[in-house]
């Protein structure tokens, strides 16, 4: 069974939690996973600034950041690492492109459980970003948001 561990870090806007831990444990079933674990923390535009300038030298706020505990192409069990999104930056998107932001969320939790897994679109070819991009579409049709 895949164990996912919501947290809400941030009091700006309101979310359903389980929601998320329900599309985050789906995602995973997906990926073929079933005894991975992941955590997922949800956040403020300052606080992932933070992160982003500490870990990835990037002095601004980011709507994503996955931090994968292992290390090569498609991982399998165990814990697979931590996802920190910003609700901040997720509700603007959503609003940018006019469409619910729940939706935005669910975008971009399936995209960093999708690196946690080992997929990747920066720096690996042309090929490898689409493959990942197929797979997020494919995804989220599963979950009811294609």
């Amino acid at each position: 069974m895949n164990i996912v561990d919501v947290q809400v870090l941030q009091e700006k806007l309101k979310i359903d939690a389980r929601r998320a831990k329900r599309w985050a444990e789906e995602t995973l079933k997906i990926l073929g996973h079933r005894d991975s674990e992941l955590s997922v923390v949800l956040v403020d535009d300052q606080y992932i600034q933070q992160l982003n300038k500490h870990y990835l030298g990037r002095d601004k706020p980011t709507n994503v950041i996955a931090f994968p505990q292992q290390a090569g192409e498609r991982p399998r069990g165990g814990h697979l690492g931590d996802i920190v999104i910003s609700l901040e930056r997720a509700d603007a998107e959503a609003k940018d492109a006019e469409m619910p932001f729940e939706e935005r969320l669910m975008e971009l939790l399936v995209h960093g459980i999708c690196h946690l897994c080992g997929y990747d679109h920066e720096g690996e070819g042309e090929a490898q970003a689409k493959e990942m991009e197929h797979l997020e579409r494919e995804i989220q049709q599963q979950l009811g948001n294609g």
